[in-house]
């Protein structure tokens, strides 16, 4: 017992704080420089094993537990993370996955830079600008929003770098990553085209607008005419299908599309189910993501109905599993993404000028497309 009559067991350090628990004591102990004390906690490769080790008895048996992590931060105006402003909930980040693929980018990325990463998850509605603008961050990405955001608005006034990843798009001034995704989806359009599909399905997500306000499935014309809207990475690609249509002189009143409220296999079920309720001769349906694909092909299995013999389906993304159900999509690099993105913010280099990283996206042709019956 001790002398107020706590108990202490043998052997454990003494509490953080006590009298003598300072980085100047523990030099002092030692007989070494205070730099020399920092060094074996921030640079321990300058310092011999013995020496770090005799630094490390004697902090603790004073109970030093090491530098101040905020006076750290203070003193050299780093916090050794990066805030990520993600566009959907935290646990969609780990369940979606060309979430996954990004992610992991971002993660091997910042490991490799000693930080860590602050997720702060944004879906539609959410606000969280005061969050941003507390967080011990030396930088933000912007992943995948669209505006008017006052979360992208609070990045955007802390003096730290911001780098926008796919959207929102043309923001002067901030560095962007990204695809070209009208592109993209003009390549499997135009794979669908060209195995002369004229009935076509069109699955896309529609985030934070209220689905029942107009009814589903709806041609692709009335679609585009409407000008609702949208957020821009979905907006690019069906512009890309409507370039690829237009480009065939293909009529637009043949290609419908179903909006989902979210991006799962059962989004993609319950948007095979619409169009095909809708529309029962297509022959083609394309996904705006691999994962909506996963789900419209079992929804096909379900009913009997052959893939690609009488009707073929696309994705975008191509995640792993896309191989294993013998997907045609579109290929991105989702996991470079994410470690490009942590470059462009961590470099050094200059920021009078925005910098602008495009990467490749390619056409992946597999079992799951094939020409109209």
């Amino acid at each position: 017992m001790t002398s107020d009559g706590a108990s202490t067991r043998r052997g454990s350090p003494p509490p953080r704080g006590r009298p003598g628990g300072t980085l100047a004591a523990v030099a002092a102990a030692v007989g070494v420089s205070r730099t020399t004390v920092s060094n074996a906690y921030n640079r321990p490769d300058q310092l011999s094993k013995d020496l770090r080790d005799r630094i490390m008895a004697a902090a603790e048996q004073l109970g030093y537990a090491g530098p101040d992590p905020v006076a750290r931060s203070l003193r050299t105006r780093q916090a050794d993370a990066v805030g990520l402003l993600f566009n959907e909930s935290l646990g969609y980040a780990f369940r979606d996955p060309g979430a996954v693929e990004f992610m992991h980018g971002l993660g091997e990325a910042c490991s490799e830079r000693g930080r860590s990463l602050l997720v702060i998850p944004a879906p539609p509605g959410a606000r969280h600008a005061e969050t941003v603008l507390r967080a011990a961050v030396d930088g933000f990405i912007i992943s995948s929003l669209s505006e008017p955001d006052e979360n992208i608005a609070a990045v955007l006034s802390r003096p730290q770098p911001a780098v926008i990843v796919d959207a929102p798009l043309g923001l002067p001034g901030v560095d962007f990553v990204g695809i070209d995704d009208r592109a993209g989806f003009a390549m499997v359009a135009e794979h669908v085209l060209a195995l002369g599909h004229r009935q076509i399905g069109v699955i896309s997500i529609r985030r934070g607008e209220d689905l029942a306000a107009e009814p589903e499935p709806r041609p692709l014309s009335e679609r585009m005419a409407a000008g609702r809207i949208q957020h821009p990475v979905r907006h690019q690609r069906l512009l890309g299908l409507l370039g690829a249509a237009e480009a065939r002189s293909v009529s637009l009143d043949g290609i419908w599309v179903t909006e989902r409220p979210y991006n799962s296999r059962e989004e993609g079920v319950a948007g095979a189910q619409a169009l095909l309720a809708a529309r029962p001769t297509l022959t083609a349906i394309i996904c705006i993501t691999d994962l909506l694909a996963f789900g419209v092909i079992d929804e096909l299995v379900h009913r009997g109905v052959s893939v690609p013999e009488q009707i073929t389906v696309t994705g975008f993304d191509d995640v792993p599993a896309s191989e294993s159900y013998g997907l045609t999509t579109v290929r991105q690099p989702l996991e470079e993404k994410g470690r490009r993105a942590i470059e462009t913010l961590l470099d050094d280099r200059p920021r009078a000028s925005a910098k602008r990283v495009m990467l490749p996206t390619s056409l992946t042709v597999r079992a799951s497309s094939g020409p109209v019956r």
